[in-house]
């Protein structure tokens, strides 16, 4: 079985406005080994409360990650719908939800040497 490709690193974060190297830069972004494209959150009917929908993360698993890093967005108003969790947790995926700015430098961390995916939120 083949190593699914690396995670591109987050080269620099602000309020709204995530580069990722070799990438682009997005205001938010799914981030799965081999690549990264813009989270358009209307895709899956995603809004800050109740939160990350199962459907968000089905992407980066999609593409073999492992591990997946969720932000909370800058203020914290981000949730996660208790039903991704679980859908993680039954797939025994590793999940980190936290403040964006330590999501970025915790999934920075894990793509050198794990198939990390990851959802950042850039703004509240």
């Amino acid at each position: 079985m083949s190593k699914p490709p690396r995670s591109p690193r987050i080269a620099f974060f602000r309020w709204g406005h995530v580069e990722v190297e070799n990438q682009g830069t997005f205001s938010d972004v799914k981030l799965f080994p081999g690549g990264a494209r813009a989270w358009d959150w209307r895709e899956t009917g995603t809004r800050h409360d109740p939160g990350i929908q199962p459907a968000d993360v089905e992407e980066l698993l999609e593409h073999g990650a492992t591990v997946v890093v969720l932000s909370r967005g800058v203020d914290l108003r981000l949730g996660v719908c208790p039903e991704t969790l679980r859908a993680l947790a039954d797939k025994d995926v590793a999940v980190h939800w936290l403040p964006t700015e330590e999501a970025v430098e915790v999934y920075n961390r894990l793509c050198e040497t794990e198939a990390v995916g990851g959802l950042f939120h850039s703004t509240c």
